[in-house]
C-alpha cells in the first residue's frame, strides 16, 4: 500500500489488527511502527523476525522516502530531518496517535530524529542496533580486529571521508559479513530492493553519516526508551550505545546488551525478541 506524504508516496505494509474482539467490545491494541535500516534498503529486513509481534500489536512496516517501494523523490530530501518529518506526516495521514516506534540501525537514526523533533508523539521508543553518532575510528578498529588489516583498510575507505567509487562494493563484500558473529546469510539480503544512490548520498564526503550527533537532542525524549545492542557490533560499537542511553533523561532509558552478538538479531534472535516483547508489551 502507498500513501502520499509530504509530496511523495510512501509504501507501507501491515500485519495484525488494531481492533480485536474482546467479549462484547472491540479492544484497541497498540500500533508498532518499524523503521528499517540501510540506508538504501527496505522493510524486508524486518521479515519474518518482527512478524511475531503481530500477536500483540498492529505492526506497520514503512519504506523510507527514496528507498524500497516508496517514491524516490529528490536527492536533496534524503536527509534525517525529512525522513523524520515523513514519519510525522505518515502518522497524521493515517490518524495514528502515540504509536510504539522501533528503529533499527539507520532506522534508529531516523527514530532519534523523530523522537527529538516530535517528543510528544510517542508512547514508547525502541532503538535497536543503532547509535546517536558515528565514530569511524572505533568502527575501523573493530573491523581490523575481526578481519585483519586489509578489511580495516576497506572499512576506512568506506566509513571515513576518503572513499572511492569502489568503496561501497568492497565494504559490502568484505565488511558486511562481519556485522554478526554467526555467518551472514548474504542471499537473504536479496529480498530487499537496493537503492545504492541513497547509500552513497548518506555516506559521501558531505553525507550525514559524518555529521549527525543526537546526543544533546536526546534530552528531549519524553517516553520510555529501550536501547538494545549487540556487544560485538563492529559498525556502531557498543561505546556509542552507552552514550545514547546516558543522554536520554533519567528514568526513561532501559539498556540491554546481547552478549556475543553483532549488528542486530541474527545472533541469539530469541533474546532480542524477548527483550523487545517485554519492553513493548509487558505493562
Amino acid at each position: 500500500m502507498r500513501i502520499k506524504v509530504n509530496g511523495v508516496r510512501l509504501y507501507f505494509d501491515v500485519e495484525g489488527a488494531e481492533l480485536v474482539p474482546d467479549g462484547l467490545t472491540m479492544r484497541q491494541r497498540p500500533t508498532l511502527l518499524l523503521l528499517h535500516g540501510g540506508p538504501g534498503a527496505d522493510h524486508a529486513t524486518f521479515k519474518p523476525f518482527m512478524s511475531r509481534f503481530a500477536d500483540h500489536a498492529q505492526v506497520i512496516y514503512l519504506d523510507h522516502r527514496g528507498q524500497g517501494r516508496s517514491d524516490v523523490g529528490e536527492a536533496r530530501d534524503w536527509n534525517l530531518a525529512q525522513w523524520a518529518d515523513d514519519v510525522a506526516g505518515f502518522l497524521e495521514a493515517l490518524d495514528i496517535e502515540r504509536p510504539y516506534l522501533l528503529g533499527a540501525s539507520f532506522g534508529g537514526f531516523v527514530a532519534q530524529a523523530f523522537a527529538t523533533r516530535y517528543p510528544d508523539r510517542l508512547a514508547k521508543l525502541a532503538l535497536v542496533a543503532t547509535a546517536p553518532r558515528t565514530d569511524a575510528e572505533l568502527a575501523i578498529r573493530a573491523f581490523t580486529e575481526l578481519g585483519g588489516e586489509q578489511v580495516g583498510a576497506i572499512a576506512r575507505r568506506f566509513l571515513s571521508q576518503d572513499g572511492g567509487a569502489d568503496a561501497a562494493t568492497d565494504y559490502l563484500k568484505h565488511c558486511v559479513p562481519l556485522y554478526q558473529v554467526s555467518q551472514v546469510e548474504i542471499a537473504e539480503l536479496a529480498r530487499s530492493i537496493d537503492r545504492p544512490a541513497v547509500r552513497e548520498h548518506f555516506f559521501n564526503t558531505n553525507g550525514e553519516w559524518h555529521t549527525m550527533d543526537f546526543r544533546a537532542g536526546l534530552a528531549r525524549i519524553a517516553c520510555p526508551t529501550l536501547v538494545l545492542n549487540g556487544r560485538r557490533d563492529p559498525v556502531l560499537p557498543i561505546q556509542l550505545a552507552r552514550e545514547m542511553a546516558e543522554a536520554i533523561p533519567a528514568g526513561l532509558a532501559t539498556q540491554h546488551i546481547v552478549e556475543n552478538a553483532g549488528h542486530g538479531w541474527a545472533d541469539h534472535p530469541e533474546e532480542w525478541a524477548e527483550v523487545l516483547r517485554a519492553f513493548l508489551f509487558d505493562d
